[in-house]
């Protein structure tokens, strides 16, 4: 049996978890992360990766900003094609849709999101084979990106261990208990006292806070994606991401002339060990339609490879960051409601600053929106809503 002494133990080894043992690390902090799987074997090896401005509320919007130049700075430093700059559509054929699209519009600019009305004429410049004819609106955002979650997961991980943070994996993780005053986690043959313990661990996270006796309101839920080869695509591809708002399917562009493609939210709780891995036929069929209506060309794609993912949704759809018991020094980071690569660098740097200075009134506001106190300890069970959509409240329209 090994034995070892850290600072700060986070469970997941996903991008949410990388995020934050790198950032804990420059605070001069010792960490573990610990996994039982592989590092981003979870949502964030499955994930889109479009990063985006364009959501529903303020917070939001600065902390994918601030991860948006996170990630530019990682990547330009050891993997440039982790990274790449995408603008953003958000498209409609409804008018109902297209005036709320008008309201967001409004909003983003006040947040200072550079994002702007676009017509067909636009469109076509970056569609060429697009069909517009039943547009109502489109908006844009020119300063957006794509990234390939797993090598951005990688990067963190590689400069938190460069900074003397360990990783361990693969190896069976306990139920972590209270001993005194420091944590203990067992992972395999290494026992590790801490005392900071931080949850990272997306769709698990629910099961593990129960265990620990600090549970809050999660529900896992199962998206689909699939990568696809258009028959008369450039070779250089797309270069644009763009979102259907009237069906909810996203597509961005992908390496050799492909496209990734997905779907929004499944409405039902997912089981993050006995989920189906692979895509559905209907799914599909769903992305065909969906894509074909506004690009004809690619209806008809290839599909070069199609899978399943669990994210993690919360009652309101704001993610749960911040301490859960205070007096233990239990914190969590969960709860994206499928935006967790869009949220996770800026996101962990603020609860890094919490943990590395847990009475600073300044490090708490930075993630007040997102408490997990807002629950008062609830974990009463409720059906996901979308997530990605650029509306408020409990229950968007789109």
């Amino acid at each position: 049996m090994v034995e070892a002494t850290r600072d700060v133990v986070v469970l997941g080894a996903g991008i949410a978890g990388a995020a934050l043992a790198e950032h804990l690390s420059r605070r001069s902090l010792s960490v573990t992360v610990v996994d039982p799987r592989t590092p981003a074997a979870g949502a964030s090896g499955r994930a889109a990766g479009i990063v985006t401005e364009q959501l529903w509320n303020e917070w939001d919007v600065r902390v994918a900003r601030e991860t948006r130049e996170e990630y530019r700075a990682l990547a330009a430093a050891s993997d440039p094609d982790a990274f790449s700059d995408a603008p953003f559509v958000r498209l409609t054929a409804n008018p109902d849709v297209a005036a709320g699209l008008l309201d967001a519009l409004t909003r983003l600019r006040g947040w200072g999101v550079a994002v702007e009305e676009v017509h067909a004429d636009q469109l076509r410049t970056w569609f060429p084979n697009g069909r517009f004819d039943r547009l109502k609106r489109a908006i844009a955002s020119k300063s957006d990106a794509c990234v390939t979650p797993s090598s951005i997961t990688a990067l963190y991980l590689a400069s938190a261990r460069a900074r003397g943070a360990a990783v361990a994996y693969g190896a069976a993780v306990e139920t972590p208990h209270f001993e005194g005053d420091r944590w203990v986690v067992e992972s395999g043959a290494t026992t590790i006292r801490c005392r900071a313990l931080v949850v990272a661990a997306g769709a698990w996270s629910k099961r593990l806070l129960a265990e620990l006796g600090s549970p809050l309101p999660l529900t896992p839920y199962r998206t689909q994606a699939a990568v696809l080869r258009p028959p008369k695509l450039a070779p250089t591809g797309i270069g644009v991401s763009v979102h259907d708002l009237d069906t909810d399917v996203y597509a961005r562009p992908e390496a050799n002339g492909r496209i990734l493609a997905g779907d929004g939210t499944e409405r039902v709780e997912s089981d993050p060990e006995r989920f189906v891995q692979g895509a559905d036929g209907s799914f599909l069929a769903h992305i065909a339609e969906s894509l074909g209506s506004w690009f004809p060309d690619w209806e008809s794609s290839d599909v070069v490879g199609a899978w399943a993912g669990v994210c993690t949704a919360t009652p309101d759809r704001r993610p749960c960051i911040g301490p859960l018991r205070s007096d233990r020094e239990l914190y969590v980071i969960t709860g994206f409601n499928g935006f967790g690569v869009m949220r996770s660098g800026g996101a962990a740097r603020r609860l890094a600053e919490l943990i590395a200075e847990p009475t600073s009134p300044t490090a708490r506001a930075a993630l007040e929106p997102v408490l997990p106190e807002r629950f008062h300890g609830r974990a009463d069970p409720f059906p996901p809503r979308p997530g990605f959509t650029l509306e408020g409240g409990d229950v968007p329209r789109f």
